[in-house]
Parts: C-alpha cells; structure tokens; sequence
C-alpha cells in the first residue's frame, strides 16, 4: 500500500508549483477521455488535465469499478492529471478516492456542478449546492480517502440564482483550487457566463483563504480569449472546455512558451496554431484508429461521431464529408472515407 500512495503523491502539492495564469483543460463526459487526452498531451499539452467525470458510487462497487476503471486510464504524458469524481454519498466517495490514490492521481477533484439530472438525481453535481452540509461531508471524505492528494472542486455559481455564499462555503474549506463555471444550474449554458463576479470571488477567496486557486471557467474558445480573461478579471487559471473540440493543437503554443519561460498573457502569439483540412484530417484519423484500438469492446464507435463534426469544419466540402463520416463504422471506413476525398 505505502509503494503505491508514494507514487501517487510523487507531485505534493502541484497546484503550488503551477505558472500564474495556468491553462487546463476542462472534464468531459465522452469527449475527454484517454484517448483525447493521449493527442492533446502530444500535440500541445495545456498545464493541467481533468478526467471525464466519474460515478463515485460506481466506482464503490465491484461491479461498477470493473466498468468504469477504463475511464480513469491515463499515461505519463498527461501529468498532471486530475480524476474527477461525483457523488452526494460520502462513503462512496472515501472508496473511490483511495482508488484514485492508488491509481497513481496527481490530485482528485469533485464535480459540483453538472447540471444533468441523472447526475442530480444521485445527490453528486449540482444538486450539491442545494445542500451544502452534505457537500462539506463529500470532501471531508474525499480528503480521508484520498490522503496525500490534494482535493480539489469544480462548481456553479449558483443553483436557481446567483449564490456567492455557496461560493464562501466551499471557501471556507481550504481547497487548494477551485474552479468555477460562471452560470447557475438554471442557466445551463443559456446566458453568457458571468465572468463580472470573479473580482468579487477573488475578493472572498482572499478573505476566507488566499492559497485557494481560483480557476475561471466558461465561454472560453481560444487560447487568446483566456489569455485576455486571466488579465482582465485576475483569477489564477483559466479552464477551458468546448474550444478544444476537434483542436488537439490547441495548447501547442502554449507549451511552446512555457518551455521558453515565457509569459503566455504578455505573448500577443499565444493563439491556437493553423491547420490545413489535411492536417486536420490527418489527426482526426490517428484518432480513430487509437479509439478503436483502446476502446474496442468497452465503448460504441459511435461516440467518436462528435468529434468528426468538431474537426470536419471550415472548408469546401467539409460539409459533405461529415455526413459520409457519420455513416462509419470504424476507424477503417474513416479512412476510406477520408481518402476518397
């Protein structure tokens, strides 16, 4: 067990060590999995990486956890990498945050924020904020679990309205970071995100406690926006999700600065790198072929279709080739597809 948790905690607090303003990338069911996260780490890694979310009451089970360790695979290349779980259940999440220890993890974080019902309905993600008693408890049990591990957590601003005291509460625990989608739950992704309330939260993270990360998250498309946003509104990190569909690139100039030691918001060249439709092409079938590869037998192929949309974009023709792209079956016919033209 000591080997194990030693290994594990080979990073010990690595939020401490991060550049200010850190860029990371967001957790997404089915769209950040290994595989995704395999060709980002390649092609241009951001400064940290998020799982796709994870049932911590399955991951409790026997059962469950045979099912759902696929999701938490994950290779050198993409350290520091957190795992994201989600319950409203304490002992489950002590369960699964020692497996998280165990796997390896540089840190666990607990979604707080996802909208989706069945989430909700399970007491984890955003039904948390509507009682935050049993959302301390969640950490308190993640931390018991996932001992030297640093937990962190990802929330809304709020469940039907605007809610800094949720924010104040979750403060007030000395999480070493925090990120924060900046909508309620009621809003979905319906408005623009409210990035106007970070000075405020800035302002409570520096009252209740100032080593807590604040990490801004919405809305954020491009490797430029997020460096404006660091800037003009002062949180720590920035996090961005839906940008980094079809553009495993994108960070490519930013991991081009930090290994000069250059500040990417003082850069005007921290963008996400051109590509021609080949390039794209070319990327989107490495993707297959390694999707299939992995995830033969565990997921339907069919999931890679969101990502054929996301990088089949922005050319003559593209439109014609995401519908024959929608009729493969595997990374073969994509392929063929492809070379076809």
């Amino acid at each position: 067990m000591k080997k194990t948790i030693d290994a594990a905690s080979h990073i010990p607090d690595f939020w401490a060590e991060l550049p200010r303003p850190f860029f990371v990338l967001a957790p997404m069911a089915n769209v950040t999995d290994s595989v995704f996260r395999k060709l980002i780490a390649k092609y241009g890694k951001p400064d940290v990486m998020w799982t796709e979310f994870v049932s911590a009451d399955g991951l409790a089970s026997p059962e469950g956890r045979k099912r759902l360790l696929p999701d938490l695979a994950f290779g050198e290349s993409e350290r520091p990498i957190v795992a994201q779980l989600f319950t409203g259940h304490p002992e489950a999440m002590k369960q699964a945050a020692e497996l998280v220890r165990k796997l390896g993890f540089d840190g666990l974080d607990i979604n707080m924020g996802c909208p989706d019902r069945a989430v909700m309905k399970q007491g984890g993600g955003a039904s948390l904020i509507r009682n935050p008693d049993l959302a301390i408890k969640v950490i308190e049990a993640a931390r018991e679990g996932a001992g030297p591990l640093p937990v962190s957590v990802k929330a809304r601003i709020g469940f039907n309205k605007i809610d800094l005291e949720w924010i104040r509460t979750l403060l007030a625990v000395k999480l070493p970071a925090l990120s924060v989608h900046l909508r309620t739950c009621k809003e979905l992704s319906a408005v623009p995100a409210h990035w106007e309330l970070i000075p405020d939260i800035v302002k409570l993270r520096d009252e209740a406690s100032p080593q807590t990360l604040i990490i801004g998250n919405g809305d954020i498309e491009t490797p430029a926006q997020a460096a404006e946003f660091a800037r003009k509104f002062g949180c720590d990190g920035i996090m961005i999700g839906r940008g980094i569909f079809g553009k495993p690139w994108l960070f490519e100039n930013l991991a081009k600065l930090r290994k000069k030691g250059e500040n990417p918001v003082a850069t005007a060249v921290y963008a996400a790198p051109l590509k021609t439709p080949r390039q794209k092409l070319d990327v989107l079938v490495e993707h297959a072929k390694l999707f299939e590869r992995t995830f033969k037998g565990l997921k339907s192929f069919d999931v890679m279709k969101k990502h054929f949309k996301a990088y089949v974009s922005g050319w003559d023709g593209a439109k014609e080739l995401r519908a024959a792209l929608m009729t493969a079956r595997d990374a073969g016919e994509v392929k063929k597809i492809i070379e076809r033209g």
